[in-house]
């Protein structure tokens, strides 16, 4: 998925480390196998090929990710869409080599149905039906569900003390052995350099930052970020820098960070205290940033 996978972990003695690290490795290759928009011979892409009103038969970790994702589209009302993969395209970071300058036309903003209007997922059978014509991107999931599948992997060895993550999406199990928590630092929104703005930390739960400075396009000296606005059909344009979500799994902390972030500083906020989420929303005003935290659904001190 175009991104470097890591795990620290304390094990016993005795603990074959190169095995460990054989199985990482096949936990997210199978991921990666599954679920990549840049591999023309994966799952979703060949899901994606597939003829209209035909039932597909796909493996149980994409249903359960195609699922979990039109999930979270009604849940969010659609900020969050699987269904974005042609419009990412279109603006430069899908496979392609890239866009030279802004789509034109663009398409007209009531013109597409989500894909929670256009996918019917029978998670039990491991099928899945399109009923419209739609190209399917997993990029604001797919990488946080392989850091579930390293954890799995770690749960499977016994060890009870470890972090996992794949590029910035992060999960921990249990405390070090001299009883620190682990400590994961929040990168600060800057473009083209990286730089820390804080730490946190973590145990038993997971991590994940959606952000406008990691990726993005720059068209007649304006940048455009690589997330889609579902109801624009345009990257997003809001205050927002970036949204670090804490969730039980990393898949639902990076599909929740970028929904808030699509859904801007006013409504990401509420629907956040709304679910009783925990999440840092970080805003640009001008040359200045301002952080809001939300823990279990109230304001907090960031402080």
């Amino acid at each position: 998925m175009g991104g470097r996978y890591t795990a620290v972990f304390y094990a016993p003695d005795g603990v074959n480390a190169t095995a460990i690290g054989a199985s990482l490795f096949a936990a997210v290759d199978e991921v990666d196998r599954q679920m990549s928009s840049w591999n023309p011979a994966s799952e979703l892409c060949r899901l994606n090929a597939a003829p209209l009103d035909c039932w597909i038969d796909v493996p149980a970790q994409l249903a359960e990710v195609l699922e979990t994702g039109v999930r979270i589209g009604l849940q969010s009302k659609d900020s969050f869409d699987i269904g974005m993969g042609d419009l990412v395209e279109q603006w430069g970071f899908g496979p392609s080599s890239g866009a030279s300058s802004a789509p034109s036309p663009l398409p007209a903003a009531g013109s597409y149905r989500p894909a929670s209007a256009t996918l019917e997922i029978d998670r039990a059978r491991c099928k899945v039906r399109k009923r419209a014509s739609i190209a399917i991107d997993l990029s604001g999931i797919a990488k946080g569900y392989g850091v579930d599948r390293l954890a799995h992997c770690m749960d499977g060895w016994g060890i009870a003390s470890y972090l996992v993550g794949i590029d910035g999406e992060m999960r921990a199990r249990g405390r070090k052995p001299d009883g620190q928590a682990w400590a994961v630092a929040i990168e600060a929104p800057a473009y083209g350099v990286r730089e820390v703005s804080g730490v946190m930390e973590l145990q038993d739960a997971a991590i994940a930052t959606s952000g406008d400075y990691r990726r993005w396009v720059e068209f007649d000296g304006q940048r455009h970020a690589h997330t889609m606005n579902p109801a624009t059909q345009k990257p997003l344009s809001n205050q927002l820098a970036a949204v670090t979500v804490l969730a039980a799994t990393c898949m639902l902390a990076d599909a929740w960070a970028t929904a808030l972030l699509v859904l801007g500083e006013r409504d990401g906020l509420a629907l956040a205290r709304q679910r009783g989420m925990d999440a840092l929303f970080v805003l640009r005003q001008g040359e200045q940033l301002q952080e809001i935290l939300v823990i279990g659904g109230k304001l907090c001190d960031p402080g």
